[in-house]
């Protein structure tokens, strides 16, 4: 039976993985959270990985607190760069399927059109550079890996956009939202789907793939979605970025082409809106 190593265990795509798991005992399925894994000691990191001795490593966990990431520049290197760079390199010495899980964040903003998986990479803030390091290292190191740049995640788990909203838009009047970044959501739950079904294919074809729901919309477009799905009163105002300003620039395009992976592993991926009914039931 293949053993599955899932890292970060306790962020929204882990905790979606854990529930999707129940569903595929095929597996040894091993959650780690931060004790198990600890992706910001490489000395303990590589002790534990061959503890572990996984056949499958889906690494999910990373350093995402995108504003902080400016003032701890280091830490969001070690884990996002330098503890990929040693799993890739465990995970093709010891003939082990990796996936791991990046960004758009690795993109500047400045297209148009949906950013396919040669778009120019450019990122403008210290997570997204970090996360991009990360990808040039986990192919470096491992040419079989699989690396999946995803967006705006949201679940029923964790802290995320979603959750913030329904929140606010039952204690407040009035929201404003950003309305001039654009981009698709990724429902955790669809995510960590398409990581299993990519491992249950019949063929596995490494190197990077785009991932999140289809649909182009801006957070402002997405709150009004939460709003009308969840029956709040709350008025939403539309406002630039320019006018809440973050430590952290974002990208104000980061719509992601899913055509590759449609392709490549026949899947389906359905419209954000189809998938963020999910959390309102």
């Amino acid at each position: 039976m293949k053993k599955i190593l899932v890292t970060g265990a306790n962020g929204q795509l882990g905790s979606e993985l854990n529930v999707l798991s129940e569903n595929y005992k095929n597996y040894n399925w091993f959650f780690a959270d931060r004790k198990n894994v600890t992706l910001d000691n490489l000395d303990l990191l590589k002790n534990q990985l061959n503890e572990i001795k996984p056949d499958v490593i889906f690494n999910c966990g990373a350093y995402t607190a995108v504003d902080k990431a400016e003032s701890e520049k280091d830490l969001a290197f070690k884990v996002n760069h330098l503890a990929v760079e040693l799993i890739a390199r465990y995970s093709v010495e010891n003939n082990v399927k990796l996936i791991h899980i990046s960004t758009d964040y690795v993109f500047d903003g400045s297209s148009s059109i949906a950013l396919s998986e040669k778009s120019q990479t450019n990122p403008i803030n210290v997570y997204g550079k970090s996360k991009l390091a990360g990808e040039v290292a986990c192919l470096k190191e491992n040419p079989e890996s699989i690396i999946i740049r995803t967006s705006w995640v949201y679940s029923k788990f964790g802290n995320n956009f979603v959750k913030t909203m329904q929140r606010l838009m039952q204690e407040r009047d009035e929201i404003n939202v950003v309305n001039d970044q654009i981009g698709s959501p990724t429902y955790a739950t669809d995510l960590a789907q398409a990581m299993i079904d990519i491992i249950e294919f019949s063929e596995w074809i490494p190197g990077i793939f785009n991932y999140s729901n289809e649909g182009e919309i801006s957070w402002y477009e997405f709150a009004l979605s939460i709003k009308e799905l969840g029956g709040y009163n709350c008025i939403v105002e539309g406002i630039p970025s320019s006018s809440y300003p973050t430590p952290a620039k974002r990208p104000s395009f980061s719509l992601l082409n899913k055509e590759k992976i449609k392709t490549v592993y026949d899947l389906k991926i359905p419209n954000y809106k189809e998938s963020l009914k999910k959390i309102f039931i």
